[in-house]
Order: structure tokens, then sequence, then C-alpha cells
């Protein structure tokens, strides 16, 4: 029998092997992973559900503005000139704190919005890679588990470490 063409009974043991790990993957890792992946998406929902209500905020804040910049210019009219400095000052300056509230709390919101996409996609990498190197172990570890393989194995690397 040729080392290098695999039998019937290696292809059959093969696909058992595969058919079993692929069911304990089933069973165990992707329910943990899918779950992992719903939350994340959740908390992105959140932050972004948070973001649009702060973008309403910041909209209904700059309504309240002109209401107040309308109003004063109707008082305006009437006071003094000192007053008049005074209040297009004070105007000027809620205006510029309630604009910068505003970007804050709309910068807030994209940095949770990035900082939670990271994490999850970084956390989905981990496992994956995690996932990825316990399953190699084991391949490995099936495939090598008889002296007639790893000496199979080893002839094959050496005829090709001698072709290269």
């Amino acid at each position: 029998m040729d080392l290098v063409t695999p039998g019937i009974g290696m292809i059959f043991w093969s696909t058992v092997f595969f058919l079993v790990l692929l069911f304990i993957l089933a069973k165990f890792a992707w329910p943990a992973i899918l779950s992992a992946v719903r939350a994340r998406n959740e908390s992105i929902r959140q932050a972004l559900d948070a973001a649009n209500k702060a973008k309403e905020e910041m909209a209904r804040l700059q309504a309240d503005n002109e209401k107040i910049l309308a109003e004063a210019k109707a008082e305006r009219d009437a006071l003094l000139k000192e007053a008049k400095l005074v209040k297009d000052k004070l105007i000027a300056e809620a205006k510029e704190i309630a604009s910068e509230e505003a970007k804050k709390l709309v910068q807030n919101a994209r940095e949770a919005i990035r900082t939670e996409k990271a994490a999850a996609l970084n956390e989905m990498k981990e496992q994956m890679a995690t996932l990825s190197v316990e399953i190699a172990e084991k391949i490995l570890r099936a495939k090598l588990g008889e002296s007639k393989a790893q000496k199979a194995l080893v002839d094959k690397l050496i005829k090709e470490a001698d072709l290269n």
C-alpha cells in the first residue's frame, strides 16, 4: 500500500473524525460565539441610539437657541447700547457652549461606537484564533498518533527538504 494515497479506512475515519469535530463545534463553540456577537451588536445598537438621541437633543437645542435669539432681537431695540452689547455677548457664549457640548456628545458617542466595534472584532478574532489553534492541535495529535504516520510524515518532510 502506498503511504501517500490514503486508503478507504483512512478516509472513513477522517470523515468520522470531521463529523464528530463538527458536532462538537456546533454544540459548544458556535452558541458561545453567536451569543457574544449578539451582545456586541446590541451594545453597538444602543450606542447608535444614544448618538441619535444626542443628535436630536442638539437639534432641539439649536431650535431653542433660534427662539431665544428671536426674542433677544425683539428686546434689543428697547435696551440701551450697553445692555445690547452685554446681551449679545451672553448669547454668543451660550451658543458656543451649547455647540461645544453638542459636539462633545456626538464625539463621545462616536468614540463609544468605535470602541465597542473594535472590542467586538478583537474578541471575535481572539476566539477564532484560539479555536483554530485548538482544532489544529487536535488534528495533529490525531494524525501523528501512530508511529507509521509519524515516520511517513518525517520521510515526506525530508524528501521535500531535499527538493528545495
